[in-house]
């Protein structure tokens, strides 16, 4: 496997060897066990756009594993001020690195650069493209809770438009037969042509505005941020900032098993009051980015996870 810029870039099969690697690594993600496997490799973590969870995720992987990371950091300190192309960039980190994980403003960025690259690229987001990395997690997060990805009812809410999470998470959630309610405003509606795409793909797809009514039969609701960075007017952004609101009075007719997942940073979407309930899942599925990503790059860079990995102590 040279490197993960779509989810097309996995096969079911791969994807839940995937998750199975992760959830033996969860004891290494939590601090438990010391397991070195990526010892003596190198990640260059290349982020052109702001990132908290997924650019810490992967180092905090990557170290967990005993490997090391170098980052790009801010890019205003960077040579791609002084004019450097993505190409000359990509061609330098590939000399110094075994592995790239990149987030990039423009949509197909990550293809360029695993083209450009030597060594395998992951996918930390490409403008409103693909977010493979942050589905594995999602993935992972659905499957601890509901123990299966098979045949569950998932509402994806809110910027559905420019919301790269959502792109990559409804392919791969059609490819395991979930039901999709796509609940946005109009301005913010999925694209026809995913629409298209998951329908062709056999997808059961009903697209709404009214998010609250999507509620109690639903096994997973996935809550997004407005992304004000992605509008290009600000007028269009007022029109719809603060569409919806979950508050915790919103959830008395959800199943008990119901979660609520969102990829964060979270703004005014969800309120504070859905943190204590037993449906948030959020925060805990901030911290699967480790583990998920501690499987990536095992697979990535052809190392086998052990099937006993212990469970505390000194590996």
């Amino acid at each position: 496997m040279t490197g993960l810029i779509t989810m097309d870039d996995l096969t079911n099969e791969a994807i839940l060897e995937v998750l199975d690697d992760a959830e033996r690594l969860l004891p290494v993600a939590r601090g438990d066990t010391y397991l070195p496997l990526l010892q003596g490799k190198i990640l260059g973590n290349l982020f052109f756009e702001p990132s908290t969870r997924t650019r810490m995720s992967f180092e905090t992987a990557m170290k967990r594993l005993g490997g090391d990371v170098v980052n790009l950091g801010d890019v205003k300190t960077s040579s791609v001020v002084k004019g450097e192309t993505l190409y000359d960039t990509i061609q330098m980190v590939d000399g110094y690195t075994d592995i790239i994980a990149m987030r990039h403003p423009r949509q197909g960025a990550a293809q360029y650069a695993q083209d450009s690259a030597r060594v395998p690229v992951l996918n930390g987001g490409d403008g409103a493209g693909h977010h493979p990395t942050q589905t594995m997690l999602d993935l992972f997060t659905i499957r601890q809770a509901h123990g299966s990805l098979e045949g569950l009812k998932v509402v994806l809410a809110g910027d559905l438009r420019y919301g790269r999470t959502v792109h990559s998470l409804s392919h791969a959630l059609t490819r395991f037969g979930c039901e999709l309610v796509l609940a946005s405003p109009n301005l913010l509606r999925m694209p026809r042509e995913i629409v298209e795409d998951l329908t062709a793909h056999g997808a059961t797809v009903t697209e709404t505005e009214d998010l609250l009514g999507s509620i109690d039969e639903a096994d997973v609701v996935y809550m997004t941020r407005i992304q004000k960075e992605r509008f290009a007017d600000e007028d269009e952004y007022t029109k719809v900032a603060g569409a919806y609101k979950l508050h915790a009075n919103n959830l008395e007719g959800a199943k008990a098993s119901m979660i609520i997942m969102h990829p964060l940073p979270r703004v005014d979407e969800i309120h504070p009051s859905v943190d204590s309930t037993r449906h948030a899942r959020y925060f805990e599925q901030a911290f699967n980015g480790v583990v998920a990503r501690m499987a990536l790059l095992c697979r990535l860079l052809g190392v086998s996870v052990p099937t006993d990995v212990p469970q505390g102590g000194e590996a």
